[in-house]
């Protein structure tokens, strides 16, 4: 792991990974332990769970100062923009086609 950060609604995770590991499986692993932790420690007053899905993002390496950044300041860039807007924006700037249906819910 390289940085996390999160909200009441998400978390984002900067980590390196090999070539031969899947990442449906890794995420898995990384939804499934906290959840067990959390619940375990009694860290909210009903049982936690994680929303379906996640969104996943390759970076270069000239790139990691700017996304560990942008990952520290999570509270303060989403006074600006939603998580949700955010992220259809990211799909749409780089043409990926996506159902809103399995766009991430807000919270309330």
């Amino acid at each position: 792991m390289i940085q996390i950060n999160g909200m009441p609604d998400h978390i984002h995770i900067l980590f390196g990974m090999r070539p031969k590991q899947a990442l449906s499986v890794l995420m898995q692993h990384i939804k499934q332990d906290s959840s067990i932790w959390i619940n375990s420690n009694g860290l909210t007053n009903k049982k936690f769970t994680w929303q379906q899905g996640y969104g996943a993002f390759s970076y270069s390496k000239s790139q990691l100062p700017r996304v560990i950044a942008y990952i520290k300041n999570q509270k303060e860039h989403h006074k600006k923009i939603t998580l949700q807007k955010e992220f259809i924006d990211l799909l749409r700037e780089h043409a990926i086609e996506y159902d809103e249906r399995f766009i991430f819910k807000s919270i309330n």
